[in-house]
């Protein structure tokens, strides 16, 4: 029995445990932590396949693998993460405490969960649509999961005064959670940033994502990742954009 075929499954595995650790420090209100294992899982999720491909180990159960691994660090992760978010409001804030006249109120905490429904419908729409072999629709679950990671991190952050205020209002979290749904799976062509080639040629796009994405982090620290996620949507749409006009010359 080949021992190489089993290495990108137990990286998987890893992202999973990952995820799982990640879970119970976000139901536990442990921010911080709960980032921090939903980023060594996205770790994970971006080598097993590209050790897949090298040790070429492709499969099927791997396949199903990587998204059962996704669907809890970057699926159910941030929809629990939305929850304890509008819940911890809900408990705090005396203007959106439970009254007799605001009694919707108590299910408001529940729609954080759109997000784990979104990323599911995501994912099993990935895995059978032959269009996302080299890039993908919509916004991958990993990136979606970092971007809502970080809202906690920004809203807990006092250098961040204004963008807390926001962050602590239900319907601005509420209105994130449904554009979250929706860019996930809006037919959005976006690049991979997975390498398969190492040359310039092949991989302009990612390098220059890549430094602009560290720019973001070392200047703006965690405001940069929204910022690298909306930087990796337009920087999408300009390059296919550019794209069409080339062929169509």
């Amino acid at each position: 029995m080949s021992v190489k075929k089993h290495i990108p499954n137990v990286i998987t595995l890893l992202n999973l445990s990952a995820g799982i650790f990640a879970l119970i420090h976000a139901f536990n209100g442990n921010y911080n932590e709960a980032f921090s294992c939903v980023c060594v899982g996205i770790f994970f999720d971006f080598w097993d396949g590209f050790f897949a491909r090298m040790l070429k180990v492709q499969s099927p159960l791997g396949v199903q693998l990587d998204s059962l691994a996704d669907m809890v660090t970057s699926g159910v992760v941030p929809g629990v993460v939305m929850y304890k978010m509008l819940a911890d409001i809900q408990e705090n804030q005396p203007d959106y405490n439970l009254t007799p006249e605001t009694f919707y109120m108590g299910i408001v905490p529940y729609l954080g969960f759109l997000i784990t429904l979104g990323s599911c419908y995501r994912l099993a729409k990935f895995n059978i649509d032959t269009r996302q072999t080299d890039s993908f629709i919509g916004l991958p679950t990993p990136a979606n999961a970092l971007l809502i990671m970080s809202l906690p991190m920004i809203l807990f952050d006092n250098q961040f005064e204004a963008l807390s205020n926001l962050l602590s209002n239900p319907y601005v979290l509420v209105g994130i959670s449904l554009f979250s749904t929706y860019i996930l799976n809006a037919e959005i062509p976006l690049f991979s940033l997975k390498v398969k080639y190492f040359s310039w040629a092949n991989n302009k796009i990612q390098i220059l994502f890549m430094v602009v994405s560290a720019l973001f982090l070392i200047f703006f620290q965690y405001l940069g990742i929204p910022m690298i996620i909306l930087f990796y949507v337009l920087l999408s749409v300009i390059t296919n954009n550019l794209n069409k006009g080339v062929k169509a010359v």
